[in-house]
This record gives structure tokens, C-alpha cells and sequence, in this order.
């Protein structure tokens, strides 16, 4: 992979909106291949689409063997982790592409790091660690690989300070569904003024990319089809592209120092002061009055509820105030080597002044294990639904499954937001709870069904709120990308028409003719 410094200032002076590809470098051979009983856990993501298979899954060690298998397959699924909630890392009959054995990471200078597609974000931790370094846009999930966090933009709980993976991408290396290799460094490839990418294929010939024309909404996170903006870069087109138009095989990430770091939970009596005290942090971390809240999750009554009912509280070691209506857990950063205190003082001040209950919960930086309770308990809450949905379907509803919306609006339209999610679930008899991202205006509203008449009234829900979210000026495909989907895929056409989805076949049939990367992710076949 080229090193995106290594043209230094003249990035500006050789941008195009051409690019070549190369050959790839190795031996042109197929990988290592399982077939049989060896590829069963492979046949489903972390969605538990039901009715996955494959004939065979390849677990190439380099780019030459990525594209050795591209050129044998008649269809391909690139999957990591399989940590999808979308169903996009399932295979129906396609080949099954793993990343797990392109699994490097290479040299740290002091701001960026070179990586390739199967490195866990765990592993990439452990590795930033010792150089005080981070990869700021994590999602939740730590055992996601590099190349799944790139293919669906993904974002989570710092996404208010630090923006979405795709502002932290500076290099790309892309297979090309025919085997030609791309090598992309930000700032070297954007898009014609009339809106359009060419590309010269090793084997010769010329072929052009358009730029789909309808317009994102604009919000911090946004897993929804392909990017588009005039004078957009060619590598910001494969990120967020969910493997539908190339295999991300390495790339170049930008890094932060590491900062000091605290965590706490507070919990409030009503849900309009838990909001109320999300805008004031927002208002002051963002002008600099002394607290700089790098995140901020909420969880519901309903949501505190399930971790009484599951012990959950009692197990993390935390009381959670009887009358609490909702719960915050935020993370507030300061430079490292400085003293917490100034935050910890404007914090409790601020949180005072809006009505916390007591007690709060605070993790000093020092304090690793009490951190690790607080994000434990978060996660609770997923699981306790997770479980209450396997109950069901061990009870006999086997076609029950997770229903919920990944949606996000403009955080001056959350509160309105939050009362249509609850009039939609309610109005159908639906149990829900709601969590999420608060600091973003990203929430995840969850029905919890118990029997499959359940899962279509909340699916008509989800559709429901997508049609409010747009309306709102937000996107109803915040996090976890489209995938399989046929309610994510619903809310793709509801976002951008027809018209919008013609585009961005265009886009797959210029990079993909064949069809081969990917079936039925973002579209039907």
C-alpha cells in the first residue's frame, strides 16, 4: 500500500479523477478452502438470518489469493467478524470470502497505522496501547474486524466528538471483483466536476464510475448506500459500501493520543430532564466551559428494568435508584497526565443543577475493572433481549427475530422522535425498550415480540418511524448498514426513491458487471 504521506504536499497538485489499477502482488492461486461440515459456522451473522449455506469458504493470506478467488467464484460474500446485525455477512450460495488470516498490522509512526482487513479492533487496542495511541471511531462491538468497521462506516458511542470511520480512513487497498487492485490514498482520486470516476483496468480499456446525485441527510452517522457528494473521493465511495463493490484488503487509519478518561453513570427521575442534561453536556463540551464529554448513552425505564429482572445490576455491583426513569453513562476525556478533578467538579455541578438522582456512579481513570462494570452493564441490556427473544423461539415461534430501528435525527428533534417510537410500539402492543447513542441523536428503539404477529406489527412500526425520521432531516440507517435486510432495504428506497436505488446500481453494475460481490446486500438481486 503506498504510504499517503509519501507525496506530501503535492496531493492537491496530482489529484485526478482517474485512477489505474495493478496487477495483484503474489502468486495467483486459490487459498486454503473448507468445505463440508468444516464451513458451519460460517452459515450465519451476528443477525441469525435463518437458511444461510455455501459450498465453500476461503481464507486468503494475502491480496493474490483475494483475487484468485474472486476470479474462480461464480458469487462471493467478503465477511470478518460476521458481527452484522443486517444479515449482510450470510451466504446464499455464494462463496464465502473470511478475512481472518489477513490479519497484520504494521509499522505505528506517531499518527496513523497501516492494517489489514482481518485485524480485530481488539487485537488493534492491544497493539495502540503500549504507544498511548487510539482509533477513535469504535464501534461497540470490540470484536469486529478492520475491514467490516470500513465496509459499513460504522460509528458508535464517541461518534459526537469524533465523527463516523470514514473521516479516519487516509489509504485503501481495494480487489476488484475482476482481480485488479486499487490503491487508494485520500486526496489523489476525486470525482470529475461532472460527477463521474474512470478507472484503467490492467487488461486495458477505461471504465467509468458515476456519483450517485441524491443528497445524504446531514447528520454525524449515516450506514445507508453508497456515499455521494460533488467532488467526493473514490475511497469514500468504498467505505460504507457493505462488500457489494470491492474487498478491502488493507488500510491506512489516522490515530489519536490517548487521552485521560473517566466514566459515570447518573441516573434522573424523568425522562425530559435525562434530555435536558444530555443538551447541556453537549452545549458545554462544545464550548469549551471546562468538560469535554467525548460520549453519552441512554437507557430507558424499560431498559433498567430488564437488568433488575436479570440481576444484571446486582451482578456489575450498582444500584440503580428505584425511581430512576432513565439512565446516562457518560465518558468525559481531559489531557492525559492532567488531574481530573476540574472535570469531575463542573460535571457534578452541571448534572446537580438538571436534577440527578443519587448515587452517582463514577470510574477514575485509575479505576480499569469499575470501567469495564459500567460498559458491561450497557451491553446488559442487548443481550437481555437477545434473550428474551431465543425464549420465545425455543418456545415454539422459531421464525421470531430481533426487531429494531437503528435511526438517527438532528438531536434538536430527538425528544419528538423518542415520543413517536413510543406511540408507535405502544399503539401496536408492543413490548420496547429504547437505548443508545444520546449524544448523537442515535437511537436503538427495540421491540421486544413475542410471537412472529409481533415481529410484522413492528416491522409497519420501524417502516413508520423511518418515514418520520426523513421527514425530520435524519437517517433511518444510522450504524449497521442495509445488508439483507427487506426493512433496511424498505428504508434505503424510502431515503432516497427508485430513482435513488437505479443510481446506485449503476455505481455496482460499473465496479461489478457480473454481479459477483455480494448479492442481495443494499438490493435484491
Amino acid at each position: 500500500m503506498p504510504d499517503p504521506e509519501s507525496r506530501g504536499s503535492t496531493l492537491a497538485l496530482t489529484a485526478s479523477h482517474r485512477v489505474r489499477a495493478r496487477r495483484p502482488r503474489g502468486e495467483l492461486q486459490l487459498p486454503p478452502l473448507l468445505r463440508g461440515d468444516e464451513v458451519a459456522t460460517y452459515l450465519q451473522d451476528a443477525a441469525r438470518t435463518p437458511g444461510g449455506h455455501t459450498p465453500v469458504v476461503a481464507l486468503p493470506r494475502d491480496e493474490a489469493e483475494v483475487a484468485a478467488v474472486l476470479r474462480e467464484a461464480p458469487a462471493v460474500v467478503p465477511v470478518g467478524a460476521q458481527s452484522s446485525l443486517t444479515g449482510g455477512a450470510t451466504p446464499f450460495g455464494e462463496w464465502v470470502l473470511s478475512s481472518a488470516r489477513l490479519n497484520q498490522i504494521g509499522p505505528l509512526p506517531f499518527d496513523r497505522v497501516e492494517v489489514q482487513a482481518g485485524v480485530a479492533l481488539s487485537s488493534l487496542e492491544e497493539a495502540l496501547r503500549p504507544h498511548r495511541l487510539f482509533f477513535p471511531p469504535v464501534p461497540t462491538f470490540r470484536g469486529a474486524f478492520v475491514g467490516g468497521v470500513l465496509a459499513t462506516n460504522a460509528a458508535g458511542a464517541a461518534t459526537f466528538k469524533y465523527g463516523s470511520t470514514r473521516r479516519w480512513v487516509k489509504a485503501l487497498t481495494v480487489v476488484l471483483a475482476n482481480g485488479d487492485v486499487l490503491d487508494l490514498v485520500r486526496g489523489t482520486c476525486v470525482a470529475h466536476p461532472e460527477g463521474f470516476f474512470e478507472i484503467e483496468g490492467t487488461a486495458g480499456g477505461v471504465r467509468r464510475v458515476p456519483v450517485p446525485g441524491y443528497r445524504m441527510p446531514d447528520v454525524p452517522k449515516r450506514s445507508a448506500g453508497y456515499h455521494a457528494a460533488a467532488g467526493m473521493d473514490l475511497l469514500d465511495l468504498v467505505v460504507g459500501s457493505e462488500g457489494t463493490l470491492g474487498v478491502i484488503t488493507e488500510a491506512v487509519l489516522a490515530l489519536c493520543p490517548e487521552p485521560g478518561r473517566f466514566l459515570a453513570w447518573v441516573s434522573f427521575p424523568e425522562e425530559t430532564r435525562a434530555l435536558a442534561a444530555v443538551a447541556r453536556l453537549r452545549e458545554v463540551s462544545r464550548t469549551g466551559q471546562g468538560l469535554d464529554v467525548a460520549a453519552i448513552e441512554s437507557l430507558d425505564r424499560r431498559c433498567l428494568q430488564l437488568l433488575r429482572e436479570d440481576g444484571a445490576d446486582r451482578e456489575h455491583g450498582l444500584r440503580l435508584p428505584e425511581a430512576a426513569a432513565s439512565s446516562l453513562l457518560l465518558e468525559v476525556e481531559f489531557p492525559r497526565g492532567e488531574d481530573p478533578t476540574r472535570s469531575l467538579e463542573v460535571l457534578a455541578a452541571l448534572l446537580d443543577a438538571e436534577g440527578a438522582l443519587d448515587p452517582i456512579e463514577i470510574a477514575l481513570p485509575e479505576e480499569r475493572a469499575r470501567a469495564e462494570q459500567l460498559l458491561a452493564l450497557r451491553e446488559a441490556v442487548p443481550v437481555a433481549v437477545n434473550r428474551r427473544i431465543a425464549e420465545v423461539q425455543k418456545a415454539g415461534e422459531s421464525e421470531v427475530h430481533k426487531t429494531a430501528a437503528d435511526m438517527i435525527v438532528p438531536f434538536e428533534h430527538l425528544s419528538a422522535m423518542i415520543a413517536r417510537y413510543r406511540q408507535g410500539f405502544a399503539s401496536r402492543g408492543l413490548d420496547h425498550a429504547l437505548w443508545g447513542h444520546v449524544s448523537d441523536g442515535n437511537l436503538h428503539a427495540n421491540a421486544i415480540p413475542r410471537s412472529l404477529r409481533d415481529v410484522v406489527a413492528a416491522e409497519e412500526a420501524i417502516l413508520e418511524f423511518g418515514r418520520e425520521v426523513i421527514r425530520l432531516g435524519g437517517c433511518p440507517l444510522s450504524e449497521h448498514g442495509v445488508g439483507r435486510s427487506p426493512v433496511k432495504q424498505a428504508l434505503l428506497r424510502q431515503l432516497y426513491g427508485e430513482s435513488g436505488i437505479e443510481q446506485m446500481r449503476q455505481v455496482k453494475a460499473a465496479l461489478d458487471p457480473e454481479g459477483k460481490l455480494s448479492p442481495g446486500v443494499l438490493f435484491p438481486r
